[in-house]
């Protein structure tokens, strides 16, 4: 899959989005908002750009509720057929006091390469009821297979007061639901409901991109940038969660101008990224991968969760231009397993191992974990062993056919270049991991600039990425503002 969206500045238009928040439900991240204020339930806007990193699951994306609340909380979210869900509890009329599904639409929303842009606008004042409540994504209405809108003139239960009912991002109180998404440019407009037309446009080439918001958040709304990093502060706890208050200096901080600050839970540095959808970085593809791969962190994480032969390959492969990625290796899950990795670059769609689905496949170049370096399926040579803890880096250089890898920072056959064409021509490759059977769960944590894990020293390629070692120079992060340069 080899779909994104272009950067924002490639055409008409300009607003630069800088950071997004990573949420996973395998580190249990998600943030919320508790505090002593009543909002507007019967009219408000949230809009936000989002990429989804797992499917075919229930995920939470928003949500106001009380733990242990049953059905009744406002809901959207992901269904398992990947649909967007909207529920809710009417604060009187028809259905008071019950769960009820708002909406639901037509549409599934499969793409894990690319960001959407979601609005859900409620404004219960309308007189015709399909207009009270609209659900957009990219500035299109959805069709709603589901449409069960509020009576005229009655809101939501809980959004009435925000004082019993947090306004939480990426988790469900009550089941602990996480969801698995990159998140950017968050607003909720409390009182006030807009189009999509108020957050994006389409530029030049038809892609809808980003815009600056520039009206309203009302008196309790906010909007989120993700742009800077810390959990928060404070002592509120509701049931078993912390709602602790955050900052205007942490990673949840409110630019409205309403300080309605956001703490974060399960928070680490990495959770703040650059991806974004105006610089889409690459990450490992959830569709395409083989055999029982579990991805995390974002989709940046391998775990073979197996102790068979399993692949994964990125979301980009490009086709031209000099590209730079590290993978750190883990220790093998399973005590006293033989790390059995290998990393290089494979043929875009091509899934190594796999000859079911993607078709037939093996890694163009291959790194392996014991030293051996294959082409096309053949040992060419024998090179440093690497184990868990060590960083390898791959310089894809697509201008001239060929791939260098790098131990720790230090190139392997003598800086040597391994030739991508030697068996067979390869148009357009992407980055690879693969498990040999009987090694154990197999973990190895991808950097496309957009790393899950620690980062000692800091490197960009010179403008963009954060990578633990430079890369080798004329060599860029996967992703679309260099791909529009370099690519």
């Amino acid at each position: 899959m080899v779909a994104f969206i272009l950067p924002a500045n490639s055409a008409t238009g300009g607003y630069e989005i800088s950071n997004s928040y990573r949420i996973d439900d395998g580190s249990a991240v998600g943030m919320a908002r508790f505090g002593n204020n009543s909002r507007n339930g019967n009219t408000f806007t949230i809009s936000f750009w989002i990429k989804r990193t797992k499917l075919g699951e229930f995920q939470t994306i928003v949500t106001s509720k009380v733990e242990d609340s049953g059905v009744n909380a406002f809901l959207m979210t992901f269904q398992s057929d990947d649909t967007i869900k909207v529920q809710g509890q009417p604060a009187s009329g028809t259905g008071a006091g019950a769960g009820r599904d708002y909406l639901q639409t037509s549409a599934v929303y499969r793409d894990v390469s690319a960001w959407y842009h979601i609005v859900y606008r409620l404004d219960t004042t309308q007189s015709t009821a399909s207009n009270r409540h609209r659900l957009y994504v990219n500035g299109v209405e959805q069709a709603k297979a589901t449409d069960n809108p509020l009576d005229q003139n009655v809101g939501d239960a809980y959004f009435y007061n925000a004082g019993s009912y947090p306004y939480a991002i990426g988790n469900d109180e009550r089941d602990n639901d996480y969801g698995n998404f990159y998140m950017a440019e968050h607003h909720y407009t409390d009182g006030v409901s807009n189009g999509p037309d108020a957050f994006g446009e389409t530029n030049d080439n038809g892609v809808w991109i980003p815009k600056q918001y520039g009206g309203s958040h009302g008196t309790y709304g906010h909007y989120l940038k993700f742009e800077q990093s810390g959990a928060g502060s404070g002592t509120t706890v509701v049931g078993e969660h912390d709602y602790t208050t955050g900052t205007a200096s942490t990673i949840g901080a409110d630019s409205s101008g309403n300080d309605n600050h956001f703490h974060v839970q399960g928070y680490s540095v990495q959770d703040n990224t650059t991806d974004t959808p105006t610089n889409n970085f690459a990450t490992l593809d959830f569709v395409n991968r083989f055999r029982d791969v579990v991805l995390s962190e974002g989709s940046v994480q391998f775990d073979s969760n197996s102790s068979s032969g399993c692949s994964a390959v990125s979301t980009i492969a490009p086709s031209n231009g000099k590209w730079y990625v590290e993978a750190k290796i883990a220790p093998a899950s399973s005590a006293g397993a033989t790390i059995a990795v290998a990393v290089g670059v494979s043929e875009v769609g091509k899934v190594p191992f796999n000859t079911t689905g993607q078709g037939a496949s093996r890694p163009v170049v291959n790194y392996a974990y014991g030293g051996g370096v294959e082409i096309d399926g053949s040992g060419v040579d024998s090179e440093a062993t690497y184990r868990a803890g060590d960083i390898i880096g791959i310089a894809l250089n697509l201008d001239d056919g060929e791939v260098i890898f790098l131990k720790n920072n230090t190139a392997i056959n003598s800086g040597t270049a391994y030739n991508l064409h030697t068996n067979e021509t390869h148009d357009a490759t992407g980055f690879s991991v693969q498990t040999h059977t009987g090694g154990g769960n197999q973990i190895v944590a991808f950097n496309f600039g957009n790393p899950s894990f620690a980062i000692s020293s800091g490197n960009t390629d010179g403008e963009y990425g954060n990578f633990e070692f430079a890369p080798p120079s004329g060599y860029y992060a996967l992703c679309t503002k260099r791909l529009a340069e370099f690519g």
